[in-house]
């Protein structure tokens, strides 16, 4: 008798602590999509598949480095290019896991030049580490915290103005930023391109999206994978949002010439698709 009721006692608080744990996943509901990527950077197949890249040095002549307040009370850095004439439109660009390097100073002078009257401001998540290993990428990607990134992603929408009009790119890492970016913007936003980040999964969140979404993914990318981005694509359908889907025979980090993924035919498709995207939303 007191075995039996030493086993129902167990029972009973097997199946409370059980029914406990169950009840805290449901409170706290699955991880930001952020998280979920950085997350990535503890599998070592992950890690090694972004292989180092290759050298680029590069010197803008027209962009400059600033800085800038956040409301954490520290300071962001940042890469600008400048619009020549006065104008509202402002692009703010996220970069890839291995941070804000020559590459993305280059691509975005480009995208700068390209676009026409804009201002565009490079912002370091990093704060100013930039990784040259995939090993030290993963780690910095890791260190980034929610509270940190918004700050200083909130501090460049300050620093922009009220009466910007906010567009986003980003790569990677940078990807799934430039689609928080988006909506951290609110009604500012105007248009968003993300090349191969995790998507927003909080329905919640897609609705109050304030723009269109262009998304740039690679069919051989083995997490952004097609049933990630097919369930993205029926989630943008749910929350009522238009999303602009890309999808290239290419593999993650297609569009960097640094990376020994890159696939020039799938760059220049996307590329030219999100110029037109940007340039079609501007005024």
């Amino acid at each position: 008798m007191k075995k039996l009721l030493l086993l129902t006692t167990l029972l009973f608080c097997g199946a409370l602590t059980f029914a406990q744990s169950k009840k805290a996943v449901v409170c706290h509901g699955p991880l930001p999509a952020t998280q979920q990527f950085a997350m990535l950077a503890a599998s070592n197949k992950f890690v090694m598949a972004h292989k180092k890249p290759l050298p680029l040095h590069f010197q803008s002549k027209i962009g400059k480095a600033i800085t800038y307040k956040t409301a954490d009370g520290k300071t962001a850095n940042a890469f600008e290019f400048k619009a020549k004439n006065p104008t509202n439109n402002y692009l703010l660009v996220v970069h890839e896991w291995w941070g804000l390097n020559d590459w993305v100073k280059k691509e975005s002078e480009k995208i700068y030049t390209d676009l026409g009257n804009v201002t565009v401001i490079d912002m370091d998540l990093y704060d100013g580490k930039v990784a040259t290993t995939p090993q030290d990428a993963g780690k910095y990607m890791q260190s980034v915290t929610e509270d940190r990134a918004k700050a200083i992603i909130n501090g460049a929408i300050a620093y922009v103005g009220s009466k910007a009009r906010i567009y986003t790119i980003g790569w990677c890492f940078g990807g799934g930023w430039s689609l928080q970016t988006t909506l951290l913007a609110g009604k500012q936003a105007a248009g968003c391109v993300m090349y191969y980040g995790m998507p927003e999964q909080n329905l919640a969140a897609l609705k109050a999206l304030n723009c269109d979404v262009l998304g740039n993914f690679a069919n051989k990318d083995q997490w952004i994978n097609t049933k990630v981005v097919a369930k993205f694509e029926a989630d943008m359908k749910t929350a009522d949002k238009k999303l602009y889907l890309n999808q290239y025979d290419a593999d993650h980090g297609f569009a960097n010439p640094s990376s020994p993924a890159y696939n020039s035919p799938a760059t220049t498709a996307a590329y030219g698709k999100s110029i037109a995207f940007l340039k079609a939303r501007m005024k």
